[in-house]
Order: structure tokens, then sequence, then C-alpha cells
């Protein structure tokens, strides 16, 4: 089976192939498309059907993309649908931890969590799964590894932020993986 991810994040990319390894996977690069999908949409599940359904109506090619937020509890739920804009419309990686990092300030409720809503169109059937961790975020950042908050957020059940794992590591728990893995059991079960 093969399918598009519509992502142009190749950190998220590399996470989807050790994920789902019996599906070839085809990036937008190798595709050819380099547009800016516009997410508009005020949730996770929303903004990856929107993006789904872009590369499906263009190409007519099975495809998935996803969506994922940091909800913060002493935020209210921020960043959330908006966390890769959270300090702005073309904020870095870094810029957005940054505003997290200051808009939590020395608040004792560290809880939070990372959602993850990846949309799968199938032969032109839409599916959505959805994957949930929950954590704390840290006072500071901690770890080189992974991307966008990682380095500010500690999973339940481990020491270390998602910046300090390895990829496998990672994948054991991340809200992303979870979302895939229900992604890969569906796929699964249509093949046979």
């Amino acid at each position: 089976m093969e399918l598009v991810f519509v992502s142009g994040n190749k950190h998220k990319l590399e996470e989807a192939r050790l994920i789902l390894p019996e599906i070839k996977i085809v990036s937008l690069d190798e595709l050819g498309f380099h547009e800016e999908i516009q997410e508009t949409a005020t949730t996770l599940e929303g903004n990856a059907l929107i993006k789904a359904r872009c590369i499906f109506e263009r190409y007519g090619l099975n495809c998935f993309s996803d969506d994922t937020g940091l909800e913060i509890d002493a935020l209210k739920g921020a960043p959330g649908v908006y966390s890769a804009r959270f300090a702005g419309p073309n904020a870095s990686f870094k810029e957005n931890v940054e505003k997290v990092l200051e808009e939590m300030g020395s608040a004792e409720n560290r809880s939070a969590r990372f959602r993850t809503s990846v949309a799968l169109i199938l032969n032109g059937q839409e599916q959505a799964f959805e994957g949930a961790v929950e954590g704390s975020i840290t006072r500071q950042e901690y770890g080189q590894e992974g991307f966008g908050y990682d380095s500010i957020f500690k999973p339940i059940g481990d020491s270390r932020t998602f910046a300090q794992m390895n990829l496998s590591d990672k994948n054991t728990f991340s809200h992303r993986a979870r979302a895939m893995q229900k992604l890969r059991d569906f796929l699964m079960a249509v093949e046979q």
C-alpha cells in the first residue's frame, strides 16, 4: 500500500516511516507539492482533514495528514490548535517554546497534554484517528532531539523530556505514535 503523507515536516515524516514500516509513504517533496496549505479550522481534526482533502482533490491519491496541539492547563488549553504559530504566524519552534515558558512563568500547575489527530482519505473515504499523551511542562528546555515543544514536555512515566529521548523511545508513548498506530491497525485490517 502507498500513501502520501501530507506534511512538509521532515521530523514527522521520519516518525511516520518508523511507525508504519509496511506502508510506502510518499512525501510531499517526492510528489512535487511545495505549496502551503492554509490550516483554517478551529480543531485539530479539522486542520488534518483540510490538508488531506487538498492532496486528495488535486491528485486523487490516498493520503493522510496530522495536526498536533499542545494543551496546557494553566493556559486554559492554549496553545492548542494554534501550537505551530503560538508566537506568531512565522514563529520558529524556539520562539513558540519561549512564549510558552514566559506565559507559564512560575505557575505551579504544569499539567499538559499533546493531542494528535490523523486524517486518512483512502479510496475517497475519510477516517480520523486520535492519540494523546499526558505530561507536564518543564521550567526550562532539556535535550536536543525532536522538534516543536519536545524540549519542554515531559510525559508521565518518564523523567526525560521528548527532546532527551531517541525517536524509538519517544514513539513508545508519543501522541503521534498512538494516533498513527490506530491508523496502522485500520490499514492492516483493510488489507486483509
